[in-house]
């Protein structure tokens, strides 16, 4: 069974976020939209879109997103059947959580690594 196949995400915190932001939109050019990141368009060797995304995102120091981590950070990791995978986790005894996500941008699900880093895992809807 293939199992990651990308990084579907990066997510992380800040202090202060807005400050952040704006210095990664000044200083490295990511066009950081209202939501507070922006998403990366894959595209092949010749610069033709492939379907694929990873998106990138500043949050706020406060936020709950990656409970039950303390991580500041948490990497969403593109994969090619959720169910399958999130079921070999459990059996080979990974801590994974019971919340599953179904919805218009995909399939989430996610685990718990061995240094307590939330990971999350994505399947994205058909034809992405």
């Amino acid at each position: 069974m293939k199992r990651v196949t990308g990084i579907g995400g990066i997510f992380f915190n800040a202090q202060e976020p807005a400050t952040l932001r704006a210095w990664y939109q000044r200083h490295l050019g990511i066009d950081v939209m209202d939501w507070g990141g922006t998403a990366f368009s894959w595209r092949d060797e010749d610069g033709k879109p492939t379907g694929g995304m990873t998106v990138w995102s500043i949050n706020a120091a406060d936020t709950t997103l990656y409970e039950p981590s303390k991580s500041p950070f948490m990497i969403n990791y593109r994969v090619a059947d959720l169910s399958a995978l999130l079921q070999a986790l459990r059996e080979e005894g990974c801590q994974v959580l019971d919340k599953f996500e179904d919805g218009e941008y995909g399939k989430f699900g996610w685990v718990i690594d061995p240094e307590g880093n939330k990971v999350e895992l994505w399947e994205p809807p058909p034809g992405q």
